[in-house]
């Protein structure tokens, strides 16, 4: 399989829309068990299903033209990214003031759901900033968090060692959580 995966990369990567097809289906499975396990971690406030999030997600792909998958690992922390995008526009939609969206009628939880939101936007902006100062370090964030990666899995795919993955990991959580402190005290 990571032959025939490596071979649809290139083709894909060549422009070549039935290769691209292809390597959607041969990778479905793996993409979908990804989303359901993102909107498992977010179901108190996100009403998409994994189906949705993941078509939506390659539709997305499908339209980017110059995106590039040399590789396995890429391809795969590229539909990471892509998720993550759609779940924190669904929050910020949710978030919106339009159509008297500030008047919406909650029960406790769903105030925590507002709180919830405003965080994983909080985090999509401060990963977005790790994102220009280490690409590589926000890829792991979005191997993990965004797509529930472990770091075995993250290893595999990044070719590095287990530990390796859990010191970049470590890094990248301390950068995150100092930026989102510093824009919670400003």
């Amino acid at each position: 399989m990571a032959s025939s995966v490596s071979c649809l990369l290139s083709a894909a990567d060549g422009g070549d829309r039935a290769a691209a097809e292809s390597l959607f289906c041969l990778l479905y499975g793996e993409l979908h068990r990804l989303a359901q396990r993102e909107l498992a971690r977010h179901a108190a406030h996100v009403t998409l299903s994994a189906t949705t999030l993941l078509h939506q997600a390659y539709l997305d792909i499908a339209e980017r033209d110059g995106a590039s998958f040399p590789d396995r690992a890429r391809f795969m922390g590229y539909a990471a990214r892509v998720m993550r995008g759609l779940i924190i526009d669904y929050a910020r939609n949710r978030q919106a003031q339009k159509r008297g969206g500030q008047f919406e009628i909650t029960t406790l939880a769903g105030a925590e759901s507002a709180v919830d939101d405003r965080q994983l936007v909080q985090v999509s902006e401060a990963l977005d900033e790790l994102a220009k100062a280490e690409p590589l370090l926000a890829e792991i964030v979005d191997l993990k968090f965004f797509c529930g990666f472990t770091f075995a899995e993250i290893a595999a795919l990044r070719a590095i060692s287990e530990r390796t993955a859990q010191r970049q990991w470590e890094k990248a959580r301390i950068y995150l959580h100092r930026t989102i402190r510093s824009d919670l005290e400003a």
